[in-house]
């Protein structure tokens, strides 16, 4: 084997740190959409979700930045935005159009307005398609941030398409690419276990910190309508934040999650375990669990007091759905709708820019 060979092979090999990542980051997901009814009757559950929710989507979002790549599509590239991100996403919002249906709803295919979880799907969508252009940018991550603050001003900038989501987190997604620029990886992989472990006990002494202030201040927090920042969708005037410093919480909301996602991928393990092969199948478990979580949420079995042991009952059952989803033979059952191939839509040779065939080496005369 060429040295060239060896050198693209490794580069092809997965790393364990980022499939690590990856799975804790989709299972923090599970767990606050699974304690979110609980959040109205219990302290403790409103500060489990608002120490979960400071960081846990601004991470997700950071790992598909982090991946994303900021040059000029090819052909393989444009082929899996087709295939990773739209057709999934208009095969689940048609199934959720017919499930809401079927449950006594009206049949409004709208594939405008994003169901639940399936946000995520149409910004990354645009994240990756707007990178390329921001990059050219000379200083990105600080637009980025800008048109995040500024967005929020603007009540017109609505649901419609996620696009007060898509802004909303953009500074997340270029965050995470320029965490690639930076060479963290690199430098936090080779860093020798005496200063890892320093730098572990700093991230778990933030996170410590972050969730204390939390749980001590938490009616505060409620008054205040700190859980509105923290999701990125609304302009600031639709929670009542119409003074000219609004946008200066959701910058401090954002500088603090920027430390915090430093900080998770800090206290990640760097070397493989038993989670780790787990974490290539992320989109599986996001896609899928609301199926699992739609009957709890809207049956109203969750409504109103619960007893102590629900909250750590979700929890332990979020952990679970999200191994269950993770297995082989899962994936192999939904493969289908969740990484469609439609070779049948695709033309079998490439174009030029000017729309000509571009025939194989062996047919040209």
């Amino acid at each position: 084997m060429s040295a060239l060979e060896t050198a693209t092979q490794a580069q092809k090999r997965r790393v364990p740190l980022w499939d690590n990542a990856r799975w804790v980051a989709v299972t923090l997901v599970l767990v606050g959409h699974a304690i979110l009814k609980l959040i109205g009757e219990a302290d403790v559950a409103y500060a489990l979700y608002l120490f979960i929710y400071a960081f846990h989507v601004p991470v997700f979002v950071a790992v598909s930045g982090y991946f994303a790549k900021s040059g000029p599509p090819d052909a393989r590239q444009m082929h899996r935005l087709l295939t990773d991100i739209v057709f999934p996403y208009l095969i689940f919002e048609t199934i959720w159009t017919v499930v809401r249906w079927i449950l006594g709803g009206k049949f409004v295919l709208d594939y405008s307005t994003a169901s639940w979880t399936l946000w995520f799907l149409l910004a990354l969508l645009m994240w990756r398609i707007a990178l390329p252009y921001l990059v050219f940018l000379r200083y990105p991550l600080i637009i980025s941030i800008l048109i995040s603050i500024g967005a929020g001003y603007l009540p017109n900038i609505d649901g419609t398409f996620t696009l007060s989501r898509t802004l909303g987190l953009l500074p997340f997604f270029v965050f995470g690419w320029k965490m690639r620029q930076w060479l963290l990886t690199e430098t936090w992989l080779e860093l020798r276990a005496g200063l890892v472990w320093r730098w572990r006990a700093g991230a778990i002494g933030l996170f410590a910190l972050l969730y204390l202030l939390i749980a001590l201040n938490i009616e505060t927090l409620r008054t205040l309508q700190v859980r509105r920042f923290l999701l990125y969708d609304e302009a600031y005037t639709t929670f009542d934040y119409s003074a000219w410093w609004a946008g200066s919480l959701r910058l401090a909301v954002m500088l603090l999650a920027f430390a915090l996602i430093v900080a998770f991928l800090m206290l990640i393990p760097r070397r493989t375990t038993w989670f780790t092969e787990l974490g290539a199948a992320t989109m599986y478990i996001y896609l899928l669990h609301t199926f699992v979580l739609y009957p709890l949420r809207e049956t109203g079995v969750l409504d109103g007091p619960q007893p102590a042991w629900v909250l750590p009952g979700m929890i332990v059952l979020s952990v679970v759905t999200s191994i269950v989803l993770s297995l082989s033979v899962v994936r192999r059952l939904v493969q289908p709708l969740v990484q469609p191939k439609a070779r049948w839509l695709f033309r079998a040779t490439a174009t030029t820019p000017t729309g000509t065939i571009v025939l194989p080496h062996r047919d040209r005369k």
